[in-house]
């Protein structure tokens, strides 16, 4: 199988989200290139200084909206690994399976995309079909951000409103919809010391406030229609808190009180109102508010000519949401965008990570049945 032989290179490259992709970027623009696509190169340096790239692909004549394909490149850390067999970044065959991290999320899907390219052969695309990879997806999106910022060939995708595929893992179901999310960071500063003097200023003293205030707003919130959306599972914004003052013994005066918020978006929720009132609670209590991440939801019509079109290919009867989120959550600016992809989330960045070569086979098959729908 075609596909399985591209994934044995792509994991191959050790591509954790802290670590550059540069090379295994190179890789794909290689393939790219090899199959006749005009390439865009997009670089940036992370918050960290380190070199990331998201490479994209044209092929076809340039008529109609075509179909526009995005996955991304970098990879979750690999802490353990439980696969008795093989290393994280040697794929490993094993029965239906493969082994290897990122072969599932989401490299197995690129794979599948770049062998259905090859399987058409020489044959003429009267629309164009786009290629997107993206850097640091599993990170806060960061790449896909650059792209839409800086990408010529992204500003085409929008301008044709080409039809958007995110090829993360679906089991080669339509999901016409997933949460987005909002991220941030409240930090209270004080003064270090050593707690049997009194030279020392708590900070998390000066976080108790703004963490009743919290409290409240969790219990405004918790059963309130104005916050849920039954379309989704859990039909919550699931607001999570975490509070950690970085301190690593008790006779320390904490110097530093930094709280985390994260909630996910749905359609109907009023998720920059939600900000601004913890936002304005953070201020009234003389503590310090950045935004973390900001990220949309995804929301295709289910009953959209689009989705039934993906239903007829994939042979599915019906779309779904999840609660997940993928660089679709950047991607706003397309009317017809839609989750598709072999695997399933539930084998993502597990300790063994692996795709079926069912889903293998079929997502190449599947990505094929698209490009002849909408580009040939």
């Amino acid at each position: 199988m075609r596909t399985l032989e591209l994934l044995s290179e792509l994991v191959t490259f050790p591509s954790v989200s802290a670590t550059s992709n540069v090379e295994v970027s190179k890789w794909a623009e290689e393939q790219l290139v090899r199959l006749g696509f005009r390439t865009e190169w997009v670089e940036y340096e992370d918050r960290n200084g380190i070199r990331k790239a998201c490479v994209s692909g044209q092929i076809g004549e340039q008529n109609g909206r075509g179909l526009a394909y995005f996955c991304h490149t970098d990879v979750v850390p690999v802490a353990t690994w439980d696969h008795p067999a093989s290393g994280p970044w040697e794929l490993k065959q094993q029965d239906n399976r493969v082994y290897g991290r990122g072969s599932c999320d989401m490299k197995g899907s690129l794979a599948c995309m770049l062998a259905s390219v090859e399987a058409m052969g020489d044959q003429t695309l009267s629309s164009p079909l786009t290629i997107v990879c993206t850097a640091d997806e599993e990170v806060g999106l960061q790449g896909a951000r650059h792209l839409v910022g800086n990408s010529a060939i992204y500003k085409d995708i929008v301008a044709r409103q080409s039809r958007g595929i995110i090829g993360e893992p679906t089991q080669l179901e339509v999901v016409h919809a997933h949460k987005g999310g909002r991220g941030i960071k409240i930090s209270a500063r004080g003064k270090a010391a050593h707690s049997s003097t009194n030279e020392g200023i708590n900070a998390n003293f000066a976080m108790i406030p703004f963490l009743s205030d919290m409290h409240k707003l969790c219990q405004e919130i918790d059963g309130n229609a104005d916050w849920t959306d039954e379309r989704f599972e859990p039909p919550t914004i699931n607001l999570n808190l975490g509070i950690n003052d970085h301190t690593h013994a008790v006779n320390i005066t904490p110097g530093q009180s930094i709280c985390t918020i994260y909630f996910r978006t749905m359609p109907n929720i009023d998720a920059d109102g939600l900000v601004q009132r913890i936002k304005s609670a953070a201020i009234q209590h003389g503590l310090e508010f950045e935004m973390m991440f900001s990220g949309e939801p995804v929301f295709s019509d289910p009953n959209s000519q689009f989705i039934a079109e993906l239903l007829q290919l994939s042979g599915t009867i019906e779309s779904h949401t999840v609660s997940y989120g993928t660089d679709g959550s950047c991607f706003s600016d397309l009317d017809d965008l839609a989750v598709l992809g072999p695997g399933s989330i539930a084998q993502a960045h597990k300790d063994d990570e692996w795709i079926s070569l069912d889903q293998l086979e079929k997502g190449e098959a599947l990505f094929k049945s698209l490009i002849e729908r909408w580009c040939v």
